[in-house]
């Protein structure tokens, strides 16, 4: 039957949820210091052990073997010493058991600070090798505190802090919240290790993939680069490791499934899953999705692309404040220039060498084949001219310069069409919308002609009815 201290030690480290055998370890070492102060002298080897099934406390002290005893708590005489060992030796080093008369009532009152510390050492170490072996999983935790600056959060044996560097702008928290984080880092300090979570590091996006999509977690399809901007966008290339296997398809899911659930864990941040490809031209228009890219020119000196798209699509391109070219820049790690295709058409003719422009200027003028090409460039029509001139005297002449005056323009007069019935019939007068003076007559309006009265039927009666 095990003892009261033994049922106590048991009860310790399942409080602590420490192994048993530290815990008396831990408490073993604490009260060696306890009784060296008390029983011992200071730099003596002593050894504390204590019974696993009984719970008895035994000390065990270092002593040299000597001809004559001059400190009992150091050495002892040979016989002492063969008792103990039956092949010892004089100056041979020998374990005595020597506990103290009072061993329970030190080990309650002088050595609880040292147990605690002793336990307290014990646990932190757990704690620290279990959290820093999980660096980059995600857990779940619950918010206990917030506070200006950092938010504390519950994760079982200790607390992590939530800095604000790693919170997500778009996000209110609160006491008592669930929420799901990606432990970054574990710290030793002198109050315990100190673990850092975050809520918009990469690595968040990274393992809710892993936790959603079989194939991620296989390896099926892997996460290649991953931008993100916490709480607003973010990109995610992916690339299929086995042929056949659509590897935006599987992310997206069925419906959008997979994706929506990433979504709703993260308060509705749009996430885009773009498809790899090792060329990079091909992988920077992947990435500057939705908008349509027309063509994209890569110096790989200077790590600049050049993407051209439709005047219509320049704005969708960018982004709002940039946010779609900024993160494909950081999901392929080219700089990325965007122009419009008419910026583009318009930067080309200035860029054109001066071979090019003479070949256009001689195409234009092909009667002035004598003249040098750089004079055919600049003056095309003084070539033309000189080739229809007649042959000039003899005699030179002091040269007149040549004046082109512009051509004037002409202007072609429009004739208004008119309709056969209005070259046939004169068109009524308009009829005058002057106010009639004075009194208006009744029944007549303003600008109306005055119609004529009715007649009166007159009735003619028959001869015979008036004799009658």
């Amino acid at each position: 039957m095990k003892s009261d201290f033994m049922l106590a030690l048991t009860q310790l480290s399942a409080e602590k949820n420490l192994p048993a055998d530290v815990v008396i370890m831990a408490i073993e070492a604490a009260l060696v210091s306890a009784y060296r102060k008390e029983s011992f002298a200071p730099n003596q080897n002593i050894a504390v052990k204590i019974d696993r099934s009984s719970g008895k406390v035994g000390v065990w002290a270092e002593k040299t073997v000597v001809q004559k005893v001059t400190d009992s708590r150091r050495e002892m005489t040979l016989n002492e010493a063969k008792r103990i060992k039956p092949d010892a030796k004089i100056d041979d080093l020998v374990m005595v058991e020597d506990t103290p008369q009072n061993a329970g009532r030190i080990a309650a009152q002088t050595a609880k600070q040292v147990i605690l510390q002793r336990l307290n050492e014990a646990e932190y170490t757990a704690i620290y090798e279990e959290f820093n072996s999980r660096e980059g999983d995600v857990v779940t935790v619950v918010v206990q505190r917030v506070e200006p600056g950092q938010i504390f959060v519950d994760l079982g044996r200790t607390e992590g802090v939530l800095p604000a560097a790693e919170q997500v702008r778009t996000e209110r928290y609160r006491a008592g919240q669930r929420l799901k984080v990606v432990i970054l880092q574990v710290v030793r300090t002198g109050k315990g290790p100190r673990v850092l979570v975050s809520r918009s590091h990469p690595d968040l996006l990274r393992r809710l993939f892993e936790i959603e999509v079989p194939e991620v977690h296989s390896g099926t399809v892997e996460i290649k680069a991953i931008a993100r901007e916490g709480g607003f966008r973010s990109k995610i290339a992916v690339a299929a490791r086995q042929e056949g296997v659509d590897p935006v398809g599987c992310c997206v899911g069925l419906r959008g499934i997979r994706i929506q659930n990433i979504v709703k864990e993260l308060n509705g941040e749009k996430i885009d899953v773009i498809q790899w490809h090792p060329d990079s031209a091909i992988f920077i228009a992947n990435a500057l999705s939705p908008a349509h890219i027309i063509s994209v020119e890569t110096n790989k000196a200077t790590e600049i692309a050049t993407v051209v798209v439709p005047d219509k699509q320049l704005s969708l391109a960018i982004g709002k404040e940039g946010q779609n070219a900024r993160l494909a820049a950081k999901l392929t790690g080219w700089k990325i220039d965007i122009k419009s295709a008419s910026a583009a058409e318009a930067e080309k003719p200035a860029v054109k060498p001066a071979e090019e422009v003479a070949e256009a200027a001689v195409a234009e003028a092909p009667a002035a084949e004598a003249a040098p090409v750089a004079e055919v460039a600049e003056i095309p029509v003084a070539a033309e001219t000189a080739a229809v001139a007649p042959a000039a005297p003899a005699v030179e002449a002091p040269a007149v310069p040549i004046v082109l005056q512009p051509p004037v323009p002409i202007v072609e007069r429009k004739t208004q069409l008119r309709f056969a019935e209005d070259i046939l019939a004169p068109l009524p007068p308009k009829p005058s919308t002057k106010a009639v003076k004075g009194k208006k007559k009744k029944g007549y309006h303003e600008g109306e002609e005055a119609k004529p009265k009715k007649k009166r039927r007159e009735v003619v009666i028959p001869e015979e009815e008036e004799e009658f």
